[in-house]
């Protein structure tokens, strides 16, 4: 008699993110911030804007996002609004950067920039931003 193999469906969990509160307002996020976190990763921060004050991200551990990330992003911004909350974010995955820049909100987003220790001093989004808008002085002094 012939054994029936059923396939098994092993769906990942959806915790392939983790939010983590440092104190004082800031928090971490790492892991994937994807279509397929981004509604657990809303949830999981339902109480960030609680609290007043500043809220700020450090996203440099994010390890997988697309534009369901940029997204998020933008519904922290607004909920933090709404809530009289200066929200700030480190770290900002490439990626998103890339999305900003294509969907033209690059010089938005970098409003709500900021870097935390182990960041580069300049992030590529103020650069991109203002490689835009100015070219670079070359004078000579003799």
């Amino acid at each position: 008699m012939k054994r029936q193999q059923s396939p098994q469906l092993r769906k990942k969990p959806v915790s392939d993110f983790e939010l983590t509160d440092l104190g004082s307002g800031k928090f971490s996020l790492s892991g994937d911030v994807s279509f397929r976190t981004a509604e657990s990763v809303l949830r999981a921060s339902d109480g960030l804007f609680n609290r007043g004050g500043e809220v700020q991200v450090d996203l440099s551990q994010v390890s997988r996002t697309d534009s369901a990330g940029m997204a998020l992003l933008l519904e922290w911004l607004s909920r933090a609004n709404n809530a009289g909350v200066h929200m700030r974010f480190a770290g900002i995955p490439e990626k998103i950067k890339a999305i900003a820049v294509t969907a033209e909100i690059d010089e938005f987003l970098e409003k709500f920039q900021s870097t935390v220790p182990g960041d580069s001093a300049e992030s590529e989004l103020s650069n991109s931003s203002s490689s835009k808008s100015s070219s670079p002085n070359s004078s000579s002094s003799k």
